[in-house]
């Protein structure tokens, strides 16, 4: 209890919550304790506009009797306020299991953020002179540049999850973001774009090497649109440039392969554990393990260590992404994936870094082979129906591909198909796997949680394309 004895947390304390939680016979409770903060700093026509700190203490307790959860929350840390919210959540428990009271004991599970420089330490100047200079670099790389938005984010996180079998479990969470927006002139024509780079880290993040490549994406991939055009609409050979690509696999496969849509009857996938949805050398994973990446987690919010999870391997369906109740529904063990939005928050299954493991094939293999066709480079955003599996995305930058070359960049894309169907049509898997840096985010049943993604470039026979009608 180390962090959060200076909010008079112990074990004892601890023990007398969860008997109250558990006092009406239920399956299972935890408390979430949680301590964060959060500071923001906005730069916009050379004038800082926004600069914002926010701290947050409380704790959750869950109260499990089946399949149905009790919940409650409070931000007073005393004794009487907490027991209160324990007996609240135990209204949902109606059975007659004992539990006899057990030690308790902290532990940390792994390290995989260790923060250099915490953003605790970093002062409202240091950030102040970053967005500065990103904002200076952004300018002084092409003369069209007319306007440039500059913002940081960072903020901390420590949490405790105290279970009833004795663990209490601890993890401290570092997370950054930097985004740099750009507004450029050519002639009569303005266009606009970003970049955006993230990680569960300190100060340390912010190298030389990243920032030049975070301020000259901003900038190339706004002043490509000058010579960009409209795509051709209607059924086309698909190209998914390694590294955002992810976002697809996110959102028209991952959704649907969380357990809990499996376990009521929603998801597409719900009865096809055990045979095949994609072809040979398509395995999809999601994973917790990475070092310091966005969707990265030590351990999740019920106290499990995360895990690398194979979801299809090889084309064949192997599972699913298991909170603790799932887990008991089908007999498994958890996978690590039960997350929150804060102690204010239920658990949920939910993804953490999800991507597809590289192929054989070199990506200008992969480009040569395809006549006529798109290449998508950045995906912005997506929406996806979880129960059928249909999906449209919006392509930010990409390629028209003829006779196996990259030819004219096109804009405004947007792809339309069907999760299932993707896999199936799959033809070729390269070998440049990238998990995207971006600051991507998770919304899932009104909650927020950052997570990673990451594709090596993959050929896909067969997607619809909204564009241009020829």
């Amino acid at each position: 209890m180390t962090h959060f004895s200076q909010f008079g947390i112990d074990a004892a304390l601890c023990q007398r919550v969860l008997q109250a939680a558990l006092s009406r016979g239920a399956d299972d409770a935890d408390l979430f304790f949680e301590h964060s903060g959060s500071t923001s700093v906005a730069l916009s026509d050379n004038k800082v506009n926004r600069a914002s700190t926010h701290v947050d203490l409380g704790v959750g307790v869950r109260v499990v009797v089946g399949d149905q959860v009790g919940y409650a929350y409070t931000e007073d840390l005393t004794d009487t306020s907490m027991i209160q919210a324990a007996r609240i959540a135990a209204e949902i428990a109606a059975g007659n299991r004992q539990h006899a009271p057990v030690s308790i004991s902290e532990k940390r599970l792994a390290d995989r953020y260790r923060a250099s420089v915490p953003w605790e330490d970093v002062s409202l100047e240091t950030r102040v002179r970053m967005v500065r200079d990103w904002e200076a670099r952004a300018f002084a790389a092409d003369p069209r540049v007319l306007k440039v938005e500059t913002s940081l984010g960072d903020s901390y996180k420590h949490v405790l999850v105290v279970r009833p079998d004795g663990r209490a479990v601890y993890d401290y969470q570092p997370m950054t973001r930097g985004w740099v927006v750009v507004t450029a002139k050519d002639g009569e024509r303005r266009e606009s774009s970003a970049a955006n780079l993230a990680q569960r880290a300190g100060l340390e993040f912010y190298t030389e090497e990243r920032v030049a490549r975070l301020c000259q994406k901003a900038v190339a991939d706004t002043v490509a649109l000058f010579e960009a055009t409209k795509a051709p609409a209607g059924e086309m050979t698909v190209v998914l440039g390694a590294g955002s690509s992810g976002i697809l696999l996110h959102e028209a496969i991952g959704h649907g392969l969380e357990a809990d849509f499996n376990r009521k009857g929603i998801s597409i996938f719900a009865d096809r554990v055990g045979t095949r949805i994609a072809p040979e050398g398509v395995t999809v994973v999601d994973d917790g393990t990475l070092p310091f990446a966005r969707g990265t987690i030590n351990t999740d919010d019920e106290g499990n260590p995360a895990e690398r999870t194979v979801l299809v391997e090889n084309g064949i369906l192997r599972g699913f992404l298991h909170d603790e109740i799932s887990a008991r529904h089908y007999g498994v063990a958890p996978t690590g994936s039960g997350r929150r939005e804060s102690f204010r928050h239920v658990v949920l299954p939910r993804m953490r870094s999800t991507y597809m493991d590289p192929g054989p094939h070199a990506p200008e293999e992969i480009i040569a082979s395809v006549d006529r066709g798109i290449y998508c480079a950045d995906f912005a955003n997506g929406q996806v129906q979880i129960g059928a599996g249909d999906f449209a995305f919006y392509v930010r930058r990409g390629y028209l591909i003829e006779g196996g070359k990259l030819t004219r960049p096109i804009k405004d894309v947007n792809l339309i198909g069907n999760g299932p169907d993707v896999l199936a049509s799959i033809e070729m898997v390269g070998n440049d796997l990238h998990i995207d840096e971006g600051g991507w985010t998770c919304g899932k049943d009104g909650q927020s949680v950052p997570v990673s993604q990451g594709m090596p470039t993959v050929k896909v026979s067969k997607l619809s394309v909204g564009g241009v009608s020829q």
